[in-house]
């Protein structure tokens, strides 16, 4: 079992910059590959950005890249987002995923997610 906690969630103004962290706990956490998702109420939820376990890649959704920038400390057992330039649009719970896939294709894919946070409150006013 991997436990996730998010953290650094909020309210912010449009044009602000939010750090979310999501520390974890239970097995090693080097060994799997991490991933930020969010979701809008009536909404999917949505891939965002992914890391390997060594830091490679990462990977964006084309709606955050230059935006939002994912980074994983594995001595502290944390990844992080740091998201800037926010928008309304932006308003979601995010949450950090644990992936053991070495896909990285299917790093994009929640179903392949074993281990989720409970997530965190962005609220982006206009």
């Amino acid at each position: 079992q991997v436990q996730l906690v998010e953290s650094g969630g909020g309210l912010v103004q449009a044009g602000g910059s939010l750090r979310l962290s999501c520390v974890a706990s239970g097995r090693t956490f080097s060994n799997y590959a991490m991933g930020w998702f969010r979701q809008a109420p009536g909404k999917e939820r949505e891939f965002l950005a992914a890391i390997s376990r060594s830091s490679g890649g990462p990977y964006y959704a084309e709606s955050v890249k230059g935006r939002f920038t994912i980074s994983r400390d594995n001595a502290k057992n944390t990844v992080y987002l740091q998201m800037s330039s926010l928008r309304p649009e932006d308003t979601a719970v995010y949450t950090c995923g644990a992936t053991s896939t070495p896909v990285s294709a299917m790093w994009r894919v929640p179903g392949w997610y074993a281990y989720w946070g409970q997530g965190t409150q962005v609220t982006v006013s206009s």
